[in-house]
């Protein structure tokens, strides 16, 4: 398997919303793996398609719940409630963290790689990791969460790390 260049800020393919995923493309246990290597490896808990350039709908995470990587295609959020204020960070804006408001509790549907639908229903860390992967798929980032005055300061501090200042 391959660890990806993470696509970072600025990059077009982290805009472009992303096509379904069919369960029997024959390349998606490929794929699934080489998002999980590279997830593991930047480090980070979750990772979308659309961050190592391919555009489908799919998405890994690991919870740090003890059962391994888990990936999930095509997801649409069913139920959302709950507010919540906290520290997130994204591999494609340099691991920085910001105040990112999310649902508390979300109920997902997704399609499992074994091609069947689920009901993901989820609250606290893993909630808010299903939010951010999917804001992904749909061109979105954790810049687009922020407020304005936030947003420019960790704009600021990712063309720093990245040395672009």
């Amino acid at each position: 398997m391959t660890v990806f260049r993470i696509r970072t800020f600025g990059d077009p393919v982290l805009r472009q919303k992303l096509r379904e995923v069919d369960p029997t493309e024959a390349d998606l246990p490929t794929l699934v793996q080489n998002l999980a290597e590279t997830m593991y490896d930047a480090p980070g808990v979750g990772l979308a398609a659309n961050q190592i350039g391919v555009l489908k709908q799919i998405f890994v995470y690991d919870d740090g719940e003890g059962e391994g990587f888990k990936a999930y295609m095509n997801p649409v959020l069913e139920e959302g409630e709950g507010e919540v204020i906290e520290e997130e960070g994204c591999l494609s804006v340099g691991g920085i963290q910001a105040p990112v408001k999310r649902y508390e509790r979300v109920k997902i549907r997704v399609t499992n790689m074994d091609g069947e639908e689920e009901v993901l229903e989820a609250e606290g860390l893993l909630a808010r990791i299903l939010q951010h992967e999917m804001d992904h798929l749909n061109g979105m980032t954790i810049l687009d969460r922020l407020d304005d005055d936030i947003k420019r300061q960790v704009i600021s501090e990712f063309h720093e790390k990245e040395g672009l200042v």
